[in-house]
């Protein structure tokens, strides 16, 4: 909740130049001030927006430093409670121009949170949609914040109705590259790209059927059917849409992709179009590529406090290969972008060959595959050593010239991050054996395997909990009881082989005395949580994604076996021993702590295996 305080209108002037004050305490660098300076004469505008153009400068954090230089205090508008009935009596076209939003108001006190405090203009505006008793009390807030805020109160249902009559009473012709935005083809495209982005979709599904358009987001992993289109409007939607991504509009036989970029919330967002040809026509589905949401610190990845103490004791070997795998979608992008926006710095080279460069990023050099002008993966890697690198991040391990490639890079003391598609983080090994790697020459270059799922998380203002059936406890009670079996005796190696491993590993296991009491009393205590459904999750009782996820660390132990080329589930055995926490233990983790349900865990993980 915001605590009120009353604050005397700034006045421009009173403190020092901005610029002086960012490079002071070093928010930018002299050198930085300098490039936004030139680039404010050559094109005008406010210095501050100008440094959060060019990336110099974080916008909350400018922000701040202007609520300090007025003596008022900063409002982290994506936390805090407004007040809707305050936004709704505010024009929208008022507040866009004025860059504010009411956030509370309190007797007489009426809290603003605007983008310049300065902006004597704004605040005159915003004085003659209000009483004449209230006192506008300015609070400084991020301008982007302000406009995804006002976008996000649209109402996009009565918008879309409005919009879907206007084009019915229209005679049908697509709008060219030329049409006024005024369209109404236009403005349906835009909205449902834009109601997309404001419900956190990561991807929209345009599907012709016989006799409508089907129109879906994948929202937290899970497809929503968000409703259906006449088939009069698809060919002049699909043709905007195309046109939008810069396709030919007149090829409807080929499959086709291409990009764009809009303006949403005050924020660019990205999309990436695909269009394939089917017997109903069109299918169109289109990628959504929010920053906002996908460039996330490691410490919001959703690991729990165990996998996070042992990313970041994997991070501090200075060379080797680390692996995150998993299926498509489960975010091994995300974390690796995560991870090298955490090593990056002026003094490291960190270079990567992407398919395709979804995000962009300061002090990255980036390189995007292109296989038709011959430049893939394995070629990349070798252009890439020859430019001083420090850290490598290859897109994805796919064949062999690519894997002996990244293992020539670990072996040369660069660090490489790469992807790789397998089950677990045990499959990795025997996954680029299959790729040609020899495992003696692996041994001693794998610094680790994150292996991970993403799976929807409860909505925590619905959800409920309820005593698990009794299948559900025999699952949980069989799982407890693996757990607690005691490991396996150490497994010795000789040289040249693994018999003695391979022995151990073949040997029965002793039961614990205690073993019959623990999943028990795990059984009996823990509660299940169970979906409800409201609108702040769509009625499916889901709101956003959590990480399941295994963080394999290469021990001396583990490279011995390696080298040997020992059996997975020896190697497995021995990892156990030594503390290692698989996926459905982290599972079962956030499982206890009422953040995920027994279905969605069981979807993503195999808990069969743990058995």
């Amino acid at each position: 909740m915001v605590t009120m305080m009353s604050a005397p209108l700034p006045q421009a002037g009173q403190t020092g130049h901005l610029g002086e004050r960012l490079t002071r305490i070093g928010l930018v660098s002299a050198d930085q001030l300098q490039i936004a300076l030139l680039e404010q004469k050559r094109s005008g505008g406010l210095l501050g927006a100008t440094l959060v153009r060019l990336g110099f400068l974080d916008e909350n954090k400018l922000a701040a430093v202007l609520a300090e230089r007025a003596g008022l205090s900063s409002i982290d508008l994506k936390h805090t409670l407004l007040d809707h009935s305050l936004i709704r009596k505010w024009p929208k076209s008022a507040a866009l121009r004025c860059r504010a939003i009411p956030v509370r108001l309190d007797k007489n006190l009426l809290e603003i949170a605007m983008a310049d405090p300065y902006d004597i203009v704004a605040m005159d505006e915003i004085r003659r949609h209000f009483p004449r008793d209230v006192t506008l009390v300015p609070r400084v807030a991020a301008a982007a914040d302000i406009a995804e805020t006002l976008a996000n109160y649209d109402d996009t249902r009565a918008t879309l109705e409005t919009i879907l009559r206007e084009i019915e009473d229209m005679p049908p012709a697509a709008p060219t590259e030329q049409e006024n935005w005024q369209h109404p083809i236009v403005r349906l495209a835009d909205t449902i790209l834009s109601d997309a982005v404001r419900q956190g979709a990561s991807d929209i599904h345009l599907e012709p059927e016989s006799s409508f358009v089907r129109l879906r987001y994948r929202i937290d992993g899970a497809l929503h059917q968000i409703r259906a289109l006449h088939l009069a409007h698809w060919p002049e939607l699909s043709h905007r849409i195309k046109i939008m991504a810069g396709m030919n509009i007149a090829d409807q036989r080929s499959l086709q992709d291409g990009r764009f970029t809009m303006d949403v919330g005050g924020a660019a967002i990205d999309f990436r179009a695909a269009v394939m040809p089917t017997v109903q026509g069109e299918n169109i589905v289109i990628r959504i590529l929010d920053h906002r949401r996908a460039l996330l610190p490691l410490d919001r990845l959703g690991y729990g406090e165990t996998t996070q103490t042992e990313l970041a004791r994997l991070l501090e070997r200075p060379e080797g290969i680390m692996l995150v795998t998993g299926p498509t979608g489960c975010g091994k992008t995300t974390t690796l972008y995560s991870i090298l926006t955490s090593l990056s710095a002026v003094d490291v080279n960190v270079m990567t060959l992407e398919d395709p460069v979804e995000y962009r990023f300061e002090l990255i050099r980036q390189t995007c595959v292109q296989e038709q002008q011959g430049l893939g993966f394995a070629d990349g890697v070798r252009g890439i050593l020859r430019q001083d690198p420090d850290i490598i991040f290859i897109g994805e391990v796919r064949d062999s010239d690519t894997a002996h490639m990244a293992l020539r890079a670990a072996m040369t003391g660069h660090r490489v991050f790469s992807t790789l598609h397998c089950t677990d983080a045990f499959g990795a090994i025997p996954r680029l054996v299959d790729l040609g790697l020899q495992p003696r020459m692996l041994a001693g270059h794998v610094g680790g395997v994150v292996a991970q799922r993403l799976v929807r998380r409860l909505c925590p203002h619905c959800k409920t909990h309820r005593q698990p059936t009794e299948e559900e406890k025999n699952l949980l009670r069989n799982l407890a009881a693996a757990k607690s079996k005691p490991p396996s005796p150490p497994l010795r190696l000789i040289s040249g082989g693994f018999a003695e491993a391979q022995a151990a590993f073949d040997a029965p296991e002793t039961k614990g005395e205690t073993e019959s009491e623990t999943p028990a009393l795990i059984c009996d205590e823990i509660l299940i949580g169970q979906t409800v459904g409201c609108e702040d999750c769509l009625g499916t009782g889901y709101r956003g994604r959590v990480a399941l996820a295994e963080v394999l660390r290469v021990t001396p132990e583990l490279d011995e076996m390696i080298a040997s080329d020992a059996p997975r589930e020896a190697m497995r055995k021995t990892m156990l021993r030594q503390g290692f926490r698989s996926m459905a233990e982290d599972g079962l983790a956030k499982l206890r702590a009422g953040d995920i349900d027994l279905a969605s865990l069981r979807r993503a993980v195999d808990l069969t295996r743990e058995m």
